[in-house]
């Protein structure tokens, strides 16, 4: 009888080493089932791209079906439309293995999928053991997530590169990065190719009803090329897609009859990414008035709220600076010493959005505000309350 236990132990780990089994085999015949999986990784764009990509393969001719895990996670089906994903519970990496198992069943031609797991460990799991790519991408590597894949940038990219697949093709955009993705690449026998924005004519990027990133249609563009699709055929496809919505917008806004232009860049919750948008958007929408950055903090995030202060005083370096979230004292001290001659207004997590709009209308006709930071929640809040202001002019 002192045995019983160890033997019922023994069962039970048998019963689930089985079950265990039959899962994994049933996963393979799934995988099976679905000629072209794409699985997109990165630190920034992975969202834009796995739409992009979708949508040039359909103008193609190809029955797609895609997953993106951004600011709001949602499932396309083959006709371009999206579909929430509804969680009871908080999101996991095993989320993709059900969604594969639905794709399967609508028998498509192609799966596009991003990644959505952050950690080194999940990301191996995710590719090697879920989705088993025959393309890979990575759209870049920046210094984001430190905690959990850095803390130095190379980290980082090591991490992405867990998706790397094995015996398949693989693209990424990363310039500074791409030789440690070349030799991960080479050593699983895949084929390795960097795309550059140069690559096709940026023009077209004024035939998207948004904001995007020549780095991303490029990437995507190749991606449907090794697919077996026309750069024409998919690009006619991709100008007609669904932003994510978290996807860089530029509104023109009307409040108390001054005009301003109004950049939604808290997608792009990193330094790097918030700095190159910055960029991008000041040379392509001079205006004449001051600039006004609007920064939306996480507690969680402090050190990222540190990164973006510092990013914004040295780089940026608005006229108007306004900030919300809790416990901001240590950054308020931080930026006296930075600039002491910007003083920020500062919004508790609690602030409403009128709040916000009301110091808006102090600054200039003319003037660019720029939103940061992290768009989850509050900052969506804030976006819906914009609207209303938004002119057609």
């Amino acid at each position: 009888m002192l045995f019983t236990p160890l033997w019922v132990l023994s069962l039970i780990c048998l019963i689930l080493c089985l079950l265990g089994w039959i899962e994994y085999r049933n996963h393979q015949a799934t995988l099976a089932t679905i000629p072209l999986r794409i699985h997109v990784n990165g630190t920034r764009g992975k969202s834009s791209v796995t739409r992009l990509i979708a949508a040039g393969l359909r103008a193609g001719g190809l029955k797609t079906f895609a997953k993106v895990t951004g600011t709001a996670p949602r499932v396309i089906d083959d006709q371009g439309r999206d579909r929430i994903i509804h969680r009871l519970r908080g999101a996991s990496i095993g989320e993709q293995v059900r969604i594969l198992r639905y794709f399967s069943k609508e028998r498509p031609d192609a799966v596009v999928i991003e990644c959505m797991a952050v950690q080194p460990q999940y990301q191996w799991l995710a590719e090697q053991k879920m989705v088993k790519s025959h393309i890979g991408v990575i759209t870049n590597s920046r210094p984001d997530h430190l905690d959990e894949m850095g803390p130095t940038l190379e980290d980082v990219t090591r991490s992405l590169c867990n998706t790397i697949p094995f015996n398949a093709k693989f693209y990424t955009a990363e310039a500074e990065q791409q030789s440690i993705m070349a030799r991960i690449a080479k050593k699983r026998g895949s084929e390795f190719a960097f795309v550059s924005e140069d690559t096709f004519d940026q023009q077209v990027l004024s035939r998207f009803s948004y904001v995007e990133h020549p780095q991303n249609v490029a990437l995507a563009l190749k991606v449907c090329e090794a697919a077996g699709v026309s750069k024409e055929q998919a690009l006619s496809g991709m100008v007609k897609v669904k932003p994510d919505l978290g996807s860089l917008q530029v509104w023109r806004l009307n409040i108390n009859d001054k005009h301003y232009l109004f950049v939604n860049g808290m997608a792009a919750n990193d330094p790097v990414s918030t700095y190159q948008i910055w960029k991008m958007v000041i040379n392509r929408y001079p205006v004449g008035g001051d600039t006004c950055i609007f920064l939306n903090t996480r507690e969680d995030r402090r050190s990222r709220t540190f990164q973006l202060l510092e990013m914004i005083y040295e780089n940026i370096r608005p006229q108007h600076l306004l900030i919300r979230g809790a416990n901001l004292d240590h950054a308020i001290h931080f930026i006296e010493n930075l600039e002491p001659g910007l003083i920020p207004t500062i919004f508790s997590p609690n602030s409403s959005d009128e709040e916000v709009i009301q110091s808006l209308k102090q600054i200039p006709d003319d003037s660019i505000i720029y939103a940061v930071g992290n768009q989850v929640g509050a900052g969506q809040r804030l976006l819906d309350s914009l609207k209303r202001y938004r002119s057609n002019d």
